[in-house]
């Protein structure tokens, strides 16, 4: 069977629901002349970068930004963006912490692997097998739902499709009143509600992009591991890679981090409240740097020596979905791997990629296989009254990538990896 999803409908924006209790307001509507400012070492054959990143912020009123690129493993350009006449503003830096949103399915992929390599999981466990999933009171476990694998969950193949129905990531307070709680819900009352909820696709069969499959995932790594989801993937993920900086996000404005962008939206209230990143974890919870979402993206450029995985799993992870046979697959065709968009056309020329969208965030990573150029671009920002498109920006660093004609020799990544991990900060008493 073979998956049809084009690169541009991969990358449109997602939207959001529901209005949680209470909501901190940020607008992303400001008047004021503002003022660019970028941070990190100047590089002046990557010139172009700054140039791209700079008329795509301003073109549409975007307060901060990061990127970083990568080169044969080497952390080549690190840069903060700011873009404000708001003082309060946090001046960006390389390693300013930004809301990641579905780069987060990356991570919780490599976690999933690593079980596989190391704890006795397999792709083909049911995933009734590894966890407990009990419908409300009077309504039965949904049909489909014990044929559901892991693999199933990491390939969107579970047979949930949000598309056709809801996303119930986005669905607290329908979700609150059918269990009779209260706002804010938890992740336990989502599981419950889906439970007895009819699946849309035979699972295994066909492609529909779920939010609610990897936060199941993330369930699984928890009962497997015997720890919080946090503390796993913090072991299993960022630890081997030197990293200390990511963390999980909350929701509130109050609870923002000492070096965390703020978020920016036309919508009133919309970043912080309008839905729970308590609850998203595992699909679109974490917060990170520019900085640590290139090295991640670098740790598997060599697959003899990623200090994540081995090669074995690597495979796994950009191989083909099962249910896009390899008789069927042509070369430069996109699919869904395990947690990362795939783009092949064989002999080493592999493009891998994932972006990640929310109110007040919108963020991309790319993985060149032909010339080993990674980079990672974060923004506070996904929506204003300028109506251009977000995902131009992964045309514009394809095409800056394209023009480099001198790449520096030097690798930035052991200044990075040695800065200290944020701490909360709260603007007000919890």
């Amino acid at each position: 069977m073979k998956t049809t999803l084009s690169r541009r409908k991969f990358l449109k924006l997602a939207g959001a629901a529901i209005v949680l209790a209470p909501v901190d307001v940020v607008h992303a509507a400001r008047s004021q002349a503002r003022t660019w400012t970028a941070s990190g070492l100047s590089v002046p054959e990557l010139a172009g970068f700054d140039t791209t990143v700079s008329n795509f912020m301003q073109a549409r009123n975007i307060s901060g930004g990061a990127l970083a690129v990568t080169r044969n493993g080497r952390l080549v350009l690190a840069r903060g963006y700011t873009y404000t006449e708001d003082p309060q503003d946090l001046l960006v830096q390389p390693t300013s912490l930004f809301r990641i949103a579905s780069l987060s399915k990356p991570i919780t992929a490599v976690a999933v692997l690593r079980l596989v390599q190391e704890r006795g999981l397999s792709l083909d466990d049911k995933l009734v097998n590894r966890i407990t999933l009990t419908p409300p009171p009077g309504q039965t476990t949904a049909a489909g739902l014990a044929d559901v694998t892991i693999r199933d969950l990491l390939q969107h193949l579970g047979g949930w499709d949000r598309d056709s129905t809801y996303d119930p990531m986005f669905r607290d307070a329908i979700i609150a009143d059918a269990q009779g709680v209260s706002l804010p819900i938890s992740q336990a009352n989502i599981l419950s509600y889906m439970t007895g909820k009819s699946m849309q696709y035979t699972p295994g069969t066909t492609y529909a992009y779920s939010n609610y499959g990897y936060c199941l995932l993330g369930r699984v790594i928890e009962a497997v591991t015997d720890q919080s989801y946090l503390r796993a993937v913090n072991q299993m993920v960022w630890t081997p890679l030197s990293l200390n900086r990511p963390t999980l996000g909350r929701s509130l404005l109050r609870y923002r981090l000492r070096n965390e962008v703020k978020y920016y939206s036309q919508y009133s209230g919309a970043p912080y409240g309008r839905w729970n990143l308590n609850n998203m974890d595992a699909h679109g919870g974490w917060l990170a740097s520019a900085v640590d979402m290139a090295r991640f993206a670098a740790s598997f450029d060599d697959p003899a020596t990623s200090p994540i995985l081995d090669s074995t799993s690597i495979a796994t992870m950009f191989g083909l979905p099962k249910n896009f046979p390899e008789a069927s697959y042509t070369p430069g065709d996109e699919y869904y791997g395990c947690g990362w968009m795939v783009r092949d056309w064989g002999g080493g020329n592999r493009n891998t990629y994932h972006d990640g969208s929310l109110d007040g965030t919108y963020t991309l990573v790319v993985r060149r296989g032909f010339d080993k150029t990674n980079w990672c671009v974060l923004f506070n920002q996904r929506d204003d009254i300028s109506g251009l498109a977000y995902n131009a920006i992964d045309d514009g660093l394809h095409a800056t990538t394209n023009a480099v004609t001198t790449w520096p020799t030097h690798n930035l990544f052991p200044e990075y990896l040695a800065r200290a991990k944020s701490v909360y900060k709260p603007s007000v008493p919890k």
